[in-house]
Protein backbone atom coordinates (compact mmCIF):
# COMPACT_ATOMS: atom_id res chain seq x y z
CA UNK A 1 0.00 0.00 0.00
CA UNK A 2 1.17 3.88 -0.34
CA UNK A 3 0.30 7.02 0.28
CA UNK A 4 -1.01 7.68 -2.61
CA UNK A 5 -4.68 7.58 -1.39
CA UNK A 6 -4.66 11.31 -1.49
CA UNK A 7 -6.03 11.53 2.45
CA UNK A 8 -5.74 15.26 2.43
CA UNK A 9 -8.67 15.30 -0.70
CA UNK A 10 -11.02 12.53 0.25
CA UNK A 11 -12.04 12.71 3.97
CA UNK A 12 -14.37 15.69 5.67
CA UNK A 13 -12.19 17.43 7.77
CA UNK A 14 -14.45 20.55 8.93
CA UNK A 15 -13.54 21.44 12.47
CA UNK A 16 -15.66 18.60 14.66
CA UNK A 17 -15.88 19.54 18.41
CA UNK A 18 -13.55 18.13 20.73
CA UNK A 19 -14.44 16.75 24.09
CA UNK A 20 -12.25 16.22 26.98
CA UNK A 21 -13.43 13.07 28.90
CA UNK A 22 -10.39 11.92 31.23
CA UNK A 23 -6.56 10.86 30.09
CA UNK A 24 -5.39 8.45 27.58
CA UNK A 25 -5.54 5.07 28.74
CA UNK A 26 -3.84 1.94 27.23
CA UNK A 27 -6.40 -0.23 25.59
CA UNK A 28 -6.23 -3.59 27.08
CA UNK A 29 -5.51 -6.62 24.55
CA UNK A 30 -7.83 -9.24 24.36
CA UNK A 31 -7.03 -12.92 22.80
CA UNK A 32 -8.70 -14.01 19.61
CA UNK A 33 -8.36 -17.49 17.99
CA UNK A 34 -8.48 -17.04 14.11
CA UNK A 35 -5.38 -15.32 12.12
CA UNK A 36 -7.58 -12.43 10.69
CA UNK A 37 -8.93 -10.80 14.01
CA UNK A 38 -5.02 -12.01 15.53
CA UNK A 39 -3.94 -9.42 13.00
CA UNK A 40 -6.53 -6.48 13.79
CA UNK A 41 -5.57 -7.05 17.15
CA UNK A 42 -1.87 -6.88 16.92
CA UNK A 43 -2.33 -3.34 14.86
CA UNK A 44 -4.91 -2.17 16.85
CA UNK A 45 -2.50 -2.49 19.84
CA UNK A 46 0.57 -1.27 18.31
CA UNK A 47 -1.43 2.31 17.33
CA UNK A 48 -3.60 1.95 20.61
CA UNK A 49 -6.96 2.24 18.39
CA UNK A 50 -10.09 1.82 20.81
CA UNK A 51 -11.71 -0.65 17.88
CA UNK A 52 -10.59 -1.88 14.72
CA UNK A 53 -12.87 -3.66 11.93
CA UNK A 54 -12.27 -5.23 8.14
CA UNK A 55 -14.01 -7.14 5.50
CA UNK A 56 -13.45 -8.76 2.95
CA UNK A 57 -14.92 -10.00 -0.13
CA UNK A 58 -13.29 -12.29 -2.77
CA UNK A 59 -15.27 -13.07 -6.24
CA UNK A 60 -18.45 -11.14 -5.29
CA UNK A 61 -18.62 -12.76 -2.25
CA UNK A 62 -17.96 -11.61 1.72
CA UNK A 63 -15.87 -13.76 3.12
CA UNK A 64 -14.14 -12.01 6.27
CA UNK A 65 -15.91 -10.00 8.90
CA UNK A 66 -14.19 -9.13 12.06
CA UNK A 67 -14.16 -6.68 14.47
CA UNK A 68 -11.59 -6.66 17.46
CA UNK A 69 -11.58 -4.26 20.69
CA UNK A 70 -13.97 -1.92 22.83
CA UNK A 71 -16.67 0.40 21.84
CA UNK A 72 -15.47 3.53 24.33
CA UNK A 73 -11.54 4.06 24.79
CA UNK A 74 -11.46 3.27 28.12
CA UNK A 75 -14.09 0.68 28.42
CA UNK A 76 -15.54 -2.62 28.81
CA UNK A 77 -17.78 -3.00 25.82
CA UNK A 78 -16.21 -5.48 23.39
CA UNK A 79 -16.73 -4.08 19.75
CA UNK A 80 -18.73 -6.40 17.85
CA UNK A 81 -18.58 -7.84 14.35
CA UNK A 82 -21.91 -6.13 13.03
CA UNK A 83 -21.06 -3.08 15.22
CA UNK A 84 -21.49 0.59 13.45
CA UNK A 85 -18.70 2.64 12.06
CA UNK A 86 -19.36 6.08 11.09
CA UNK A 87 -18.11 6.03 7.18
CA UNK A 88 -17.19 9.39 6.23
CA UNK A 89 -17.12 10.90 2.85
CA UNK A 90 -17.94 7.37 1.76
CA UNK A 91 -21.08 8.59 1.64
CA UNK A 92 -20.09 10.82 -1.35
CA UNK A 93 -20.73 7.42 -3.53
CA UNK A 94 -24.08 6.50 -2.24
CA UNK A 95 -25.00 9.89 -3.61
CA UNK A 96 -23.85 9.30 -6.86
CA UNK A 97 -25.20 6.43 -7.27
CA UNK A 98 -28.78 7.71 -5.77
CA UNK A 99 -28.26 10.08 -8.44
CA UNK A 100 -27.50 7.50 -11.33
CA UNK A 101 -30.52 5.54 -10.38
CA UNK A 102 -32.48 8.97 -10.68
CA UNK A 103 -31.00 9.76 -14.00
CA UNK A 104 -31.94 6.21 -15.07
CA UNK A 105 -35.35 6.66 -14.21
CA UNK A 106 -35.59 9.77 -16.03
CA UNK A 107 -35.81 11.97 -12.95
CA UNK A 108 -32.51 14.33 -12.77
CA UNK A 109 -30.19 14.42 -15.74
CA UNK A 110 -26.27 14.38 -15.37
CA UNK A 111 -26.70 17.77 -17.24
CA UNK A 112 -29.33 19.25 -14.89
CA UNK A 113 -28.05 22.48 -13.73
CA UNK A 114 -28.49 24.10 -10.87
CA UNK A 115 -30.53 27.12 -12.53
CA UNK A 116 -32.65 24.28 -13.76
CA UNK A 117 -32.97 22.69 -10.14
CA UNK A 118 -33.74 25.87 -8.66
CA UNK A 119 -36.06 28.16 -10.87
CA UNK A 120 -37.31 29.89 -7.73
CA UNK A 121 -34.07 30.71 -6.62
CA UNK A 122 -32.57 32.10 -9.69
CA UNK A 123 -32.36 35.50 -8.70
CA UNK A 124 -30.82 34.82 -5.33
CA UNK A 125 -28.25 32.22 -6.88
CA UNK A 126 -24.74 34.04 -8.33
CA UNK A 127 -24.64 33.68 -11.72
CA UNK A 128 -21.47 31.75 -11.91
CA UNK A 129 -23.45 28.29 -10.40
CA UNK A 130 -26.43 28.85 -12.81
CA UNK A 131 -24.48 26.70 -15.38
CA UNK A 132 -23.60 24.17 -13.24
CA UNK A 133 -24.65 20.46 -13.77
CA UNK A 134 -25.00 17.89 -11.36
CA UNK A 135 -22.10 15.94 -13.02
CA UNK A 136 -20.13 18.41 -12.05
CA UNK A 137 -21.09 19.10 -8.40
CA UNK A 138 -20.17 14.97 -7.99
CA UNK A 139 -17.32 15.09 -10.07
CA UNK A 140 -15.67 18.01 -7.75
CA UNK A 141 -15.57 20.50 -10.77
CA UNK A 142 -18.32 22.48 -9.98
CA UNK A 143 -16.10 25.35 -8.50
CA UNK A 144 -18.44 25.20 -4.74
CA UNK A 145 -15.40 26.14 -2.14
CA UNK A 146 -13.34 23.13 -0.68
CA UNK A 147 -13.77 24.49 2.83
CA UNK A 148 -17.40 25.98 3.91
CA UNK A 149 -17.21 29.57 5.08
CA UNK A 150 -16.53 30.14 8.50
CA UNK A 151 -19.68 31.77 9.50
CA UNK A 152 -21.84 29.55 7.32
CA UNK A 153 -20.18 26.86 9.05
CA UNK A 154 -20.97 28.23 12.61
CA UNK A 155 -24.31 28.84 10.87
CA UNK A 156 -24.62 25.31 9.79
CA UNK A 157 -23.77 24.06 13.59
CA UNK A 158 -26.39 26.17 15.69
CA UNK A 159 -29.56 25.91 12.56
CA UNK A 160 -32.61 24.29 13.93
CA UNK A 161 -35.50 22.96 11.66
CA UNK A 162 -35.67 19.51 9.46
CA UNK A 163 -32.30 17.91 7.80
CA UNK A 164 -33.92 19.11 4.69
CA UNK A 165 -34.32 22.47 5.65
CA UNK A 166 -31.06 22.73 7.17
CA UNK A 167 -29.49 21.77 3.99
CA UNK A 168 -31.62 24.06 1.78
CA UNK A 169 -30.35 27.24 3.95
CA UNK A 170 -27.04 26.06 4.04
CA UNK A 171 -26.89 25.78 0.02
CA UNK A 172 -28.75 28.72 -0.43
CA UNK A 173 -26.09 30.41 1.74
CA UNK A 174 -23.20 28.55 -0.79
CA UNK A 175 -25.07 29.70 -3.81
CA UNK A 176 -25.57 33.58 -2.75
CA UNK A 177 -21.51 33.74 -2.94
CA UNK A 178 -19.13 33.60 -6.26
CA UNK A 179 -17.59 30.23 -6.65
CA UNK A 180 -14.40 29.51 -5.05
CA UNK A 181 -12.96 28.53 -8.61
CA UNK A 182 -14.66 29.28 -12.42
CA UNK A 183 -17.28 25.65 -12.69
CA UNK A 184 -15.54 23.37 -14.82
CA UNK A 185 -11.81 24.65 -14.53
CA UNK A 186 -10.19 22.43 -11.59
CA UNK A 187 -10.71 19.75 -9.11
CA UNK A 188 -12.09 21.00 -5.83
CA UNK A 189 -12.96 18.65 -3.44
CA UNK A 190 -15.87 19.94 -1.81
CA UNK A 191 -18.28 18.83 0.54
CA UNK A 192 -20.65 21.76 -0.11
CA UNK A 193 -20.52 21.07 -3.55
CA UNK A 194 -22.13 17.51 -2.78
CA UNK A 195 -24.65 19.09 -0.88
CA UNK A 196 -25.78 21.01 -3.96
CA UNK A 197 -25.99 17.81 -5.62
CA UNK A 198 -28.04 15.72 -2.43
CA UNK A 199 -30.84 19.02 -1.77
CA UNK A 200 -30.92 18.86 -6.02
CA UNK A 201 -31.76 15.37 -5.95
CA UNK A 202 -34.38 15.99 -3.18
CA UNK A 203 -36.16 18.60 -5.21
CA UNK A 204 -36.35 16.95 -8.45
CA UNK A 205 -37.92 14.08 -6.61
CA UNK A 206 -39.91 15.52 -3.35
CA UNK A 207 -38.44 12.95 -0.98
CA UNK A 208 -35.53 13.57 1.12
CA UNK A 209 -31.83 12.53 0.74
CA UNK A 210 -32.42 10.42 3.66
CA UNK A 211 -35.55 8.53 2.07
CA UNK A 212 -33.80 7.98 -0.93
CA UNK A 213 -31.03 6.01 0.52
CA UNK A 214 -32.91 4.32 3.06
CA UNK A 215 -35.15 2.82 -0.45
CA UNK A 216 -33.44 2.84 -3.22
CA UNK A 217 -29.96 1.55 -1.84
CA UNK A 218 -30.22 0.21 2.12
CA UNK A 219 -33.09 -1.58 1.94
CA UNK A 220 -32.62 -3.36 -1.45
CA UNK A 221 -29.07 -4.46 -0.40
CA UNK A 222 -30.25 -5.43 3.25
CA UNK A 223 -27.87 -3.37 4.38
CA UNK A 224 -29.81 -3.71 8.08
CA UNK A 225 -27.34 -1.36 10.46
CA UNK A 226 -27.40 1.29 8.43
CA UNK A 227 -28.18 4.81 9.42
CA UNK A 228 -27.39 8.39 9.67
CA UNK A 229 -25.11 10.45 12.02
CA UNK A 230 -23.22 9.10 15.25
CA UNK A 231 -24.20 5.51 15.64
CA UNK A 232 -24.18 5.31 19.38
CA UNK A 233 -27.46 6.34 21.28
CA UNK A 234 -27.06 9.29 23.71
CA UNK A 235 -25.87 8.32 26.85
CA UNK A 236 -25.55 4.73 25.77
CA UNK A 237 -22.31 2.22 24.94
CA UNK A 238 -24.48 0.16 22.65
CA UNK A 239 -22.29 1.34 19.45
CA UNK A 240 -18.75 2.64 18.99
CA UNK A 241 -17.71 6.13 20.26
CA UNK A 242 -15.94 8.19 17.81
CA UNK A 243 -12.81 9.23 19.36
CA UNK A 244 -10.16 11.84 18.31
CA UNK A 245 -6.85 12.77 19.70
CA UNK A 246 -5.40 15.33 21.55
CA UNK A 247 -1.93 16.86 22.58
CA UNK A 248 -2.97 17.70 26.62
CA UNK A 249 -5.33 14.28 27.11
CA UNK A 250 -4.40 11.81 24.03
CA UNK A 251 -7.26 9.40 22.84
CA UNK A 252 -10.44 10.94 23.85
CA UNK A 253 -14.00 9.19 23.25
CA UNK A 254 -16.57 11.39 21.78
CA UNK A 255 -20.30 11.13 23.62
CA UNK A 256 -23.42 10.81 21.13
CA UNK A 257 -25.35 13.67 20.71
CA UNK A 258 -24.78 17.25 18.74
CA UNK A 259 -20.79 17.33 18.52
CA UNK A 260 -20.91 13.49 17.44
CA UNK A 261 -20.90 14.26 13.99
CA UNK A 262 -20.44 17.17 11.38
CA UNK A 263 -23.81 19.58 10.97
CA UNK A 264 -26.60 17.55 9.24
CA UNK A 265 -26.23 20.18 6.19
CA UNK A 266 -23.59 18.31 5.08
CA UNK A 267 -25.23 14.86 4.76
CA UNK A 268 -25.18 14.08 1.66
CA UNK A 269 -21.49 14.66 1.65
CA UNK A 270 -20.61 11.78 4.91
CA UNK A 271 -22.89 10.71 7.33
CA UNK A 272 -23.53 7.48 6.69
CA UNK A 273 -23.16 4.84 9.01
CA UNK A 274 -23.24 0.72 8.97
CA UNK A 275 -20.99 -2.19 9.79
CA UNK A 276 -18.07 -3.23 8.00
CA UNK A 277 -20.33 -6.32 6.44
CA UNK A 278 -23.28 -3.78 5.08
CA UNK A 279 -20.14 -1.91 3.35
CA UNK A 280 -18.91 -5.10 1.83
CA UNK A 281 -22.23 -5.63 0.62
CA UNK A 282 -22.43 -2.31 -1.50
CA UNK A 283 -18.99 -2.86 -2.19
CA UNK A 284 -20.00 -5.85 -3.84
CA UNK A 285 -23.17 -4.99 -5.39
CA UNK A 286 -21.05 -1.70 -6.83
CA UNK A 287 -19.03 -4.62 -8.55
CA UNK A 288 -21.40 -6.46 -9.49
CA UNK A 289 -23.13 -3.43 -11.73
CA UNK A 290 -20.05 -3.30 -13.50
CA UNK A 291 -20.83 -7.04 -14.87
CA UNK A 292 -24.22 -5.86 -16.04
CA UNK A 293 -25.42 -8.18 -12.23
CA UNK A 294 -27.63 -5.67 -10.65
CA UNK A 295 -30.96 -4.93 -11.02
CA UNK A 296 -30.52 -1.63 -9.59
CA UNK A 297 -28.95 0.35 -11.90
CA UNK A 298 -27.39 -0.45 -15.46
CA UNK A 299 -23.66 -1.31 -16.35
CA UNK A 300 -23.57 2.00 -17.90
CA UNK A 301 -24.41 3.97 -15.06
CA UNK A 302 -22.15 1.76 -13.15
CA UNK A 303 -19.16 2.51 -15.73
CA UNK A 304 -19.97 6.36 -15.69
CA UNK A 305 -19.51 6.17 -11.93
CA UNK A 306 -16.24 4.39 -11.92
CA UNK A 307 -14.55 6.20 -14.54
CA UNK A 308 -12.46 9.51 -14.08
CA UNK A 309 -14.05 12.25 -15.36
CA UNK A 310 -10.48 14.60 -16.56
CA UNK A 311 -7.82 12.31 -17.60
CA UNK A 312 -5.05 14.57 -15.68
CA UNK A 313 -7.29 13.75 -12.06
CA UNK A 314 -8.45 10.69 -10.84
CA UNK A 315 -11.62 11.44 -9.37
CA UNK A 316 -14.51 9.59 -10.79
CA UNK A 317 -18.27 10.61 -9.06
CA UNK A 318 -17.51 9.40 -5.60
CA UNK A 319 -14.62 7.14 -5.86
CA UNK A 320 -10.67 7.76 -6.96
CA UNK A 321 -9.73 5.37 -9.66
CA UNK A 322 -6.52 4.43 -8.98
CA UNK A 323 -3.88 1.36 -10.92
CA UNK A 324 -2.45 -0.90 -8.45
CA UNK A 325 -0.46 -4.19 -9.65
CA UNK A 326 -2.83 -6.30 -7.13
CA UNK A 327 -5.62 -4.80 -8.34
CA UNK A 328 -4.78 -5.83 -12.26
CA UNK A 329 -4.28 -1.79 -12.85
CA UNK A 330 -7.61 -0.31 -12.32
CA UNK A 331 -8.80 -0.02 -8.60
CA UNK A 332 -11.29 1.65 -7.10
CA UNK A 333 -10.89 3.51 -3.16
CA UNK A 334 -12.61 6.02 -1.11
CA UNK A 335 -11.75 7.09 2.35
CA UNK A 336 -13.97 8.78 4.71
CA UNK A 337 -13.60 10.53 8.23
CA UNK A 338 -15.93 12.85 10.57
CA UNK A 339 -12.74 13.38 12.35
CA UNK A 340 -13.39 10.86 15.27
CA UNK A 341 -14.22 7.61 12.42
CA UNK A 342 -12.65 6.46 9.78
CA UNK A 343 -13.23 4.01 6.92
CA UNK A 344 -11.43 3.14 4.16
CA UNK A 345 -12.62 1.03 1.04
CA UNK A 346 -10.48 -0.45 -1.84
CA UNK A 347 -11.87 -2.28 -4.99
CA UNK A 348 -10.38 -4.47 -7.53
CA UNK A 349 -13.23 -4.76 -10.15
CA UNK A 350 -11.43 -6.66 -12.51
CA UNK A 351 -10.59 -9.73 -9.85
CA UNK A 352 -14.19 -8.69 -7.95
CA UNK A 353 -12.43 -8.16 -4.65
CA UNK A 354 -12.46 -5.53 -2.11
CA UNK A 355 -11.32 -4.76 0.94
CA UNK A 356 -12.77 -2.26 3.82
CA UNK A 357 -11.31 -1.17 7.02
CA UNK A 358 -13.00 0.99 9.90
CA UNK A 359 -11.74 2.44 13.33
CA UNK A 360 -13.80 4.61 15.78
CA UNK A 361 -10.71 7.01 15.68
CA UNK A 362 -10.39 10.55 13.49
CA UNK A 363 -8.49 9.94 10.31
CA UNK A 364 -4.98 11.14 11.23
CA UNK A 365 -4.27 8.93 13.85
CA UNK A 366 -6.04 6.18 12.11
CA UNK A 367 -4.62 6.19 8.52
CA UNK A 368 -1.04 4.61 9.00
CA UNK A 369 -2.75 1.30 11.30
CA UNK A 370 -5.71 0.91 8.83
CA UNK A 371 -3.49 1.47 5.85
CA UNK A 372 -1.71 -1.48 7.13
CA UNK A 373 -4.34 -3.85 7.80
CA UNK A 374 -5.61 -3.18 3.83
CA UNK A 375 -2.48 -3.87 2.55
CA UNK A 376 -2.18 -7.25 4.83
CA UNK A 377 -6.08 -8.48 3.75
CA UNK A 378 -4.95 -7.61 -0.01
CA UNK A 379 -1.60 -9.72 0.20
CA UNK A 380 -3.78 -12.46 1.80
CA UNK A 381 -6.94 -12.64 -0.58
CA UNK A 382 -5.72 -10.71 -3.73
CA UNK A 383 -2.14 -11.81 -4.12
CA UNK A 384 0.06 -9.12 -5.23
Amino acid sequence: MTKTILIGIVLISLGAIMFVRGRDTETPAIEYSDPVSEMLEDIREKHNFPALAAAVVVDGKIVVTKAVGFRKNGGTEKVMVNDKFHLGSVTKSMTATVAAMLVEQGKSSWTTTIGEAFPELKSEIHPDYLAVTLEQLLSQRSGAPGDAPPDLWRKAWAANGTAAEQRLAFIKDILARKPEAEPGSKFIYSNQGYTIAGVMLEKATGKTWEDLLRSMLFEPLAMTTAGLGAPASVDKVDQPWGHTKTLLSGVEAVPPGPGADNPVAISPAGAVHCSVGDLAKYAAFQMAGERGESKLLKAESFKKLHTAVADNHDYALGWMVLKRPWANGRALMHNGSNTMFYVIVWMAPEKNCAVIVASNIGVNEAFEGCDEVAGKLIEQYFGK
